[in-house]
């Protein structure tokens, strides 16, 4: 007789801990048609293994570099618990990480997801991944693998948390930024779809302190406030790629995340150089208007925090800007023409003009 019988006590098992193995194998399941979907040259495989599988050979890549990046969507995760609007925010997932590897001349080729929760609750955890699959579909990258795991007492039941991680490739000889980004190469600017997944925790702030609700109207778009905060990061991999396709017409690109303009854009120059933004040609969404005056925040802050309509950078060689801007455009992307590249005398980015941050 074990000492539990002795006691009088029912064995345990993993459910009276609250963890179902049970319901994650069955959303696994659930997964493997959405995954299926994602499938690309090189990823064939189904997943359930240890694993994710993938082929470089079948990509037809010469002298390639492997980029990795990863990443999470940040406390824009605390509006979607709260709305229980769970759609969206795998795409931005998938974005943070896939728009960082273009930004360096790279394909994206595969993604992995880590999601974890207190409870495993298979409609919303499937709306999550089908996010995610929905990103990678835009993205041109399979999703190969990931990791669900079911923590209660660390996560309330209804919360969880999201991460990821990708791999692209490039040509050793097309890697961005170039070596040679130069004064009098042309600054254009890709429009964002809205905050995209940086700065949240000051958007939650301005929220409460506006005293407004997530399902109240929005007070800048056609939603209720949640979901029109809950607009996913812009995707900007399949027109860059198209882009880049002629080498050397793009010579740098910089992803505007946390930071801005004012820590993103230096990464991709030079120390002896300068970039001279226009800020009164980019046409600034009403969510960032609505953000500093509800706020209030003042334009400095705006553009240290978040990326003020633009959410993708590209340096560009003078003689190609025409060509690369009509090609952006073609392929459905809002393009600015912010300004130059310059020497530098003092600060890596200088402003002219300010942003429209008019709600009138």
């Amino acid at each position: 007789m074990s000492n539990a019988e002795a006691r009088g006590a029912s064995p345990l098992g993993y459910a009276d801990a609250g963890v179902d193995i049970d319901a994650g194998n069955d959303f696994v399941e659930a997964l493997k048609p959405i995954i299926r979907t994602t499938r690309r040259a090189g990823a064939d495989a189904e997943i359930g293994g240890f694993g994710g599988l993938f082929d470089l050979k079948r990509t037809g890549y010469k002298d390639p570099l492997l980029v990795s990046a990863t990443d999470g969507v940040g406390t824009k995760l605390r509006i979607a618990i709260e709305t229980g609007i769970l759609d969206t925010v795998g795409i931005d997932l998938v974005a943070m990480n896939v728009n960082d590897i273009v930004a360096q001349g790279a394909e994206p080729l595969f993604f992995l997801d880590y999601f974890a929760t207190g409870k495993i609750e298979l409609a919303s955890a499937i709306a999550i991944v089908a996010g995610i699959a929905r990103g990678c579909r835009m993205a041109g990258c399979a999703l190969i693998g990931g990791e669900t795991a079911e923590m209660p007492g660390f996560y309330e039941p209804s919360e969880f948390d999201l991460a990821g991680f990708s791999v692209g490739a490039v040509e050793r000889d097309r890697v961005l930024p170039r070596k040679d980004v130069a004064a009098g190469d042309v600054i254009l600017g890709l429009g964002s779809s809205g905050v995209h997944s940086n700065g949240y925790s000051l958007v939650r702030l301005v929220v409460a302190r506006s005293e407004a609700r997530y399902d109240f109207p929005s007070p800048f778009g056609d939603s209720t406030l949640g979901r029109d905060l809950l607009t996913p990061t812009r995707i900007y991999v399949k027109p860059l790629l198209a882009a880049m396709k002629e080498p050397g017409r793009i010579k740098a690109l910089a992803h505007i995340t946390g930071g801005g303009f004012v820590d993103n854009i230096p990464r991709v120059l030079p120390g002896r150089l300068a970039a001279r933004i226009d800020l009164g040609a980019i046409d600034v969404p009403p969510v960032f208007r609505w953000l500093a005056e509800a706020g209030p925040i003042a334009e400095a802050e705006m553009l240290r925090t978040f990326n003020c309509g633009v959410g993708m950078v590209a340096i560009v060689a003078p003689e190609a800007a025409d060509a690369v801007a009509e090609s952006l455009a073609t392929d459905g992307e809002t393009v600015f023409r912010l300004g130059r590249v310059e020497p530098r005398h003092g600060a890596p980015v200088v402003f002219d003009r300010a942003l429209d941050l008019r709600t009138g």
